[in-house]
């Protein structure tokens, strides 16, 4: 006897008050709110990626649904509950053989969703850095693929990929959009093949781990305590022990759909600021398409499903095409530029250049905060600054700035724009990024930023929580011995005084206009 999840939607039903009782459907679930508890039923589906065709698998998958859930969110997840009864009168939590099983949550707000957050306009560049600093930690404490496991594997990466074409096409006609659909397949296998020894590099280095596996705007929430992630992929391991890099592309290509770039930009570099991982931009474009092309396919099967009424399929087509469109967007190549600044400590180099990447999309490296990473340093801790001495010494300079050249390099490899925020007071520290411009064929670009004096003096003073370690001790030495800019280096700087107000729009329009 199929069972009908109208029957659940009486009171009686539970074994606790009822406030009210409201159903939430998506193409494999049920969600039952009830005022306090929510809980979670699998439909008895099976879509080759995902099988819950029999009550034995469902339980299974709603028992790992709870271990996996309470690494992010365990003050949500409660228990496996079985339903018991009739299917006609069925019954939570109650003597009998169970039909059916659902995972009980504490209700939370929907308001507190990301989507919804967005959709209100409480979405800040505030939160995404937190969310950033949530999803970095959990990727960095999560278990790792070792050699033993096929995870990672370049069949086992490339595997979803090719089902999600599949499954588009069996579940949907896809003759108006063919072309579309053998272009992006066409690309996703090339960019496979040429990445092949990146992918093989990234688990070998330990960036294959268990993860959420479905991190986007709704399954995100903001609590009084800040950021949670819940509802993780737990049907299937294989999309679930992935790289860090694919499990965060899911928000940044969601937020991305939405139209919210620099919110998605905001997220992305502190998540990388947090992780060092910006060797993980070589593969970040692949997984971007590969989790657009993932929301197009759960929208097909959302056109598919009998019981989706007219307008909600219209919906769900409509979503279908614009996610194509976005994938179709992470095959473009475009041209990158290296921008690096200039100036004294406390002049402003972070402030711009933090405003300037949440305007142009770009990916910053800050020296700060790759010094304390090179030397084992906590970003929060304060190292000595004695000039000349430490991880301040000329040799440790040397090795900071040939890191940062480094990591410039591979992230310009990745397609990506980058700006290096560093003081660059020495031409011997200058030098190697124009020649690296130079050696790319990408634009280069120095921000000269400047302050008087008296206003650098006092934002030393003001400074609270700053990666930086300078103090004034440091600030005068650099004024005793600053030089300016080689003739050669002249055509290729922008001055912004940030003593003074400026219009980032205006900066924006003179690196693109002029570089």
């Amino acid at each position: 006897m199929k069972f009908n999840i109208k029957n659940m939607l009486r009171p009686e039903v539970f074994d606790h008050p009822v406030k009210n009782i409201e159903l939430i459907e998506t193409h494999i679930s049920w969600v039952i709110l009830t005022g306090d508890f929510a809980y979670k039923i699998k439909k008895p589906v099976d879509f080759g990626f995902l099988d819950f065709s029999t009550l034995e698998k469902r339980h299974t998958c709603c028992m790992n649904e709870l271990r996996l859930n309470r690494r992010l969110a365990a003050a949500i997840y409660l228990s496996v509950v079985p339903i018991t009864g009739t299917r006609d009168k069925p019954t939570i939590n109650a003597d009998g053989e169970a039909f059916e099983y659902a995972v009980k949550m504490n209700q939370f707000p929907q308001s507190a969703q990301l989507d919804f957050m967005l959709a209100a306009g409480e979405l800040d560049v505030g939160h995404m850095d937190a969310i950033a600093r949530m999803v970095a930690n959990f990727h960095q404490d999560i278990d790792i693929a070792d050699d033993s496991m096929d995870y990672g594997n370049n069949d086992v990466i490339y595997q979803p990929v090719e089902e999600n074409f599949n499954q588009i096409r069996a579940h949907l006609d896809i003759r108006p959009y063919a072309k579309t659909l053998v272009s992006l397949r066409s690309w996703s296998n090339a960019t496979f093949v040429k990445l092949e020894s990146v992918f093989k590099q990234r688990k070998s280095n330990g960036f294959v781990r268990e993860c959420h596996g479905d991190m986007h705007l709704r399954n995100l929430m903001w609590l009084d305590t800040g950021p949670t992630a819940f509802d993780c992929i737990e049907f299937n391991a294989h999309l679930r022990w992935i790289d860090v890099i694919s499990d965060m592309a899911f928000l940044v290509m969601d937020l991305q759909a939405r139209q919210q770039y620099q919110l998605a930009n905001r997220f992305l570099n502190s998540y990388l600021e947090v992780t060092g991982d910006y060797t993980g931009l070589s593969v970040l474009p692949f997984y971007l398409c590969y989790r657009a092309l993932v929301r197009a396919k759960v929208d097909a099967l959302l056109v598919e499903q009998k019981n989706s009424t007219q307008q909600d399929g219209q919906q769900s087509l409509a979503e279908f095409e614009s996610y194509l469109q976005l994938a179709k967007t992470y095959t473009h190549v475009t041209t990158p530029k290296l921008i690096i600044t200039r100036g004294l400590s406390a002049s402003g180099k972070s402030t711009v250049s933090q405003q300037l990447i949440d305007a142009m999309g770009m990916i910053r490296i800050r020296s700060d905060v790759e010094r304390k990473r090179l030397f084992a340093a906590a970003l929060t801790d304060k190292t000595s600054n004695e000039i000349n001495a430490g991880i301040y010494s000329t040799q440790a300079s040397q090795q900071t700035y040939a890191k940062l050249a480094e990591l410039t390099s591979q992230v310009i490899g990745a397609g990506y724009s980058v700006i290096v925020d560093a003081a660059f007071l020495k031409y011997e520290q200058r030098e190697p990024f124009q020649q690296l411009a130079e050696r790319l064929g990408v634009a280069y670009i120095i921000l000269e930023i400047t302050a008087p004096e008296n206003v650098l003096r006092q934002r030393i003073i003001e400074r609270r929580r700053d990666v930086s370690d300078a103090d004034l001790v440091v600030l005068e030495h650099q004024l005793a011995n600053w030089q300016p800019l080689h003739q050669d280096e002249k055509n290729n700087a922008i001055s912004v005084n940030t003593g003074d107000a400026f219009e980032m729009d205006a900066l924006v329009k003179g690196i693109n206009l002029d570089f």
